[in-house]
């Protein structure tokens, strides 16, 4: 299976018919990344002198924005300039948001709007931990925000200013992934999950699958022979350019590029097409239990 499939859409005022919707839906949810070559945000001339990575707090790799406590957190920008940088993330809020409700409606009364994110920071040579660096093959999880079997839905735009693509290497199908690492996983300690929710290292309690999940993204970022031996494409977004993808599903590697806009949304097991096709599914299969 191809990890691009590419869509000629070019506005998000753009009107697109139900077959083409539905095609998109059943490629994400199989694991693809919805590509589209042609899909800019545009910004303002106020907003180019953003495009530096000195506007950065050096202890943040990326500016995030939370719609809902109206928070920018991981810059160094004060003042007016401070609320203008905001006002930019809202805007890329709404396209993100805008480009969904165009190109996967039934998704849309699902959706849960998550953080908004900026990084004009070169993403090759950060010296971090295993465990943080995504230059390495992983699955998305997140340690202290439990999912609980929502979908980690992404939308992601090359705003480069300096014609540098956005460089992913992407892996195998999530199943593949999954058989190779489940049987060197435990399960979790009888528990631990309300433990970890108690003493606040978690924002809610961890459910099983949510331990898979985080044990898988770790184990696959650890394992350096994986790293260099699985079955991987190097794939280009190219400035000017916006793409979709399920992080939770698609093994993908950011290895280099500068300048980017991302947002999160979650989406509940209802709200996909393909439920079957989800990680959640594919793992109580392989393990033959449930894990909500």
């Amino acid at each position: 299976m191809k990890s691009l499939e590419t869509f000629k859409v070019d506005s998000i005022e753009e009107t697109i018919n139900k077959e083409i919707t539905d095609h998109a839906a059943l490629a994400l949810e199989k694991g693809q990344v919805l590509f589209f070559p042609y899909l800019a945000f545009s910004l303002k001339q106020e907003e180019m002198a953003f495009l530096s990575p000195k506007i950065v707090d050096p202890r943040s790799k990326n500016i995030s924005f939370d719609s809902s406590s109206d928070a920018v957190r991981g810059t160094l920008c004060e003042g007016e300039k401070a609320q203008l940088l905001k006002k930019m993330l809202r805007r890329y809020a709404l396209f993100s948001h805008q480009l969904l409700s165009r190109i996967l409606p039934e998704y849309t009364r699902y959706l849960s709007q998550a953080r908004t994110s900026f990084r004009p920071v070169e993403a090759e040579g950060r010296a971090i931990s295993s465990r943080k660096d995504d230059t390495r093959l992983h699955v998305d999880a997140f340690p202290a925000s439990p999912v609980n079997g929502r979908r980690i839905l992404r939308v992601f735009t090359n705003v480069n200013p300096y014609g540098q693509p956005r460089i992913w290497r992407t892996g195998a199908p999530f199943v593949d992934v999954a058989k190779a690492f489940l049987p060197k996983i435990k399960a979790p300690f009888p528990g631990i999950a309300p433990l970890l929710h108690a003493c606040k290292i978690t924002k809610a309690r961890r459910s099983s699958y949510d331990h898979y999940m985080l044990k898988l993204h770790d184990a696959m970022k650890a394992d350096t022979t994986y790293q260099q031996k699985a079955h991987q494409e190097e794939v280009h977004f190219p400035p000017g350019s916006t793409w979709i993808v399920f992080t939770d599903q698609v093994s993908h590697a950011a290895m280099s590029g500068q300048y980017l806009f991302e947002q999160t949304f979650y989406l509940p097991a209802e709200g996909l097409q393909h439920p079957d096709l989800s990680p959640l599914k594919i793992l109580e299969r392989l393990l033959n239990r449930k894990l909500l």
